[in-house]
């Protein structure tokens, strides 16, 4: 299990950073941008690494538009099926989110355009990853070749499913000869402007159109798990408000 020694100093307690804060900070247009071609050069086949569905839209939402616009071979691989999301709830039991994220995910890609790409599931417990790191990565090893862009979430994100998908990822990459670009998601919660545990020196940032980040708002709307309160609990939505915004800007962020 691999588990960093700051942890505890990147919780996800309460909402966080506000995105005001994140949208006014003017450090942001130093980090030096980047194009789809230069993440995934033409030619390259990209494989998405998502924790739980909906990763993939959250983290890189916009490049995988800008992937398909340029004729990228994609893998998307789902190392889980996001189960454990809702403990408790009547409306939300495990069985149903086994069920129903799967198809959001889907739903969220056909809104961005990838109607049929080639998709992984593995099925690995939801909030228990970091468990199954070395089995995770030798999976991953298996199906990358050399020269893959692999793209996941980043190594020191601050959830432990997130965390490990990374440390899995950067394993298997070293196997293999692809490349890792990981992709912060719960960074920006804990994170603050300027935040000296963010990679800074190995940020880029990659412009979205006003057209590309409406499709991805669009695609992360096929999320109704995680996009809208639960009334059988009286738990708020997952992923709204602040935490959603934070990951809607006209950019998205890499550490290559």
């Amino acid at each position: 299990m691999f588990a960093h020694p700051d942890a505890h100093a990147r919780t996800l307690e309460g909402s966080g950073t506000p995105d005001h804060v994140w949208r006014a900070w003017a450090g942001m247009h130093d980090v030096p941008l980047i194009g789809a071609d230069e993440l995934v050069p033409p030619g390259t086949r990209a494989v998405i690494v998502a924790p739980h569905p909906d990763d993939e839209i959250l983290a890189c939402g916009g490049l995988l538009q800008l992937l398909a616009a340029q004729g990228s071979e994609l893998l998307l691989v789902a190392v889980t099926d996001g189960d454990a999301s809702h403990p408790g709830s009547p409306l939300w039991p495990r069985e149903r989110l086994r069920r129903v994220r799967p198809q959001e995910s889907a739903r969220a890609l056909q809104a961005l355009g990838l109607a049929a790409p080639a998709w992984l599931r593995l099925g690995l417990p939801d909030g228990g990853v970091a468990g199954m790191t070395p089995q995770l990565s030798a999976t991953l090893a298996a199906q990358l070749r050399h020269g893959d862009r692999v793209l996941t979430t980043w190594r020191l994100d601050g959830h432990p499913d997130h965390e490990a998908c990374g440390w899995a990822c950067a394993s298997a990459c070293s196997a293999s000869g692809a490349a890792l670009v990981e992709m912060p998601v719960w960074g920006w919660h804990w994170a603050a402007p300027g935040d000296a545990r963010i990679p800074w020196h190995r940020a880029r940032r990659l412009p979205l159109s006003a057209d590309g980040l409406r499709r991805k708002r669009d695609a992360l709307r096929c999320f109704a798990s995680q996009m809208q309160d639960d009334p059988s609990t009286g738990q708020p939505a997952i992923v709204a408000g602040d935490a959603l915004e934070r990951l809607l800007h006209a950019w998205e962020v890499y550490f290559l």
